[in-house]
């Protein structure tokens, strides 16, 4: 099957929203998520380093995309290699690098309000 897609893609406006209490009673928790879609017959390895505006960046995210699958990469479920989490209500960007061709799209939920916001983006390339 044909690959579609690049091996490097920057998302410039990340953000993981803060969660709060209210949101225990909500059916959905604000999150933001790099989405892979990978046409291809190879198992795509994702690595993810995060940039900030008043820190250095952070590698060591990874995670996978099977052949022919997609998956959605929730940012605040992924730890790096050292344990480290996605800072909550801290802007970001993100540099995703992948061992073969993927789309990536990304999206964000914001419930921290009585009207939830959802925003999607394709990335850059």
């Amino acid at each position: 099957m044909l690959a579609h897609g690049k091996k490097v893609w920057l998302i410039p406006d990340c953000y993981r929203p803060p969660v709060y209490d209210r949101q225990k009673e909500q059916p959905y928790q604000s999150h933001d998520a790099i989405c892979v879609l990978n046409t291809g017959d190879e198992d795509a390895v994702i690595a993810i380093t995060l940039y900030f505006e008043d820190r250095e960046p952070v590698a060591g995210f990874t995670a996978s995309c099977p052949a022919r699958r997609t998956h959605h990469i929730r940012m605040d479920h992924i730890r790096g290699a050292d344990g480290s989490q996605v800072p909550c209500g801290v802007p970001y960007a993100a540099l995703i690098e992948s061992s073969c061709p993927v789309v990536v799209q990304y999206s964000r939920l914001d419930a921290t309000q009585d009207n939830n916001a959802m925003m999607t983006t394709i990335a850059w390339t």
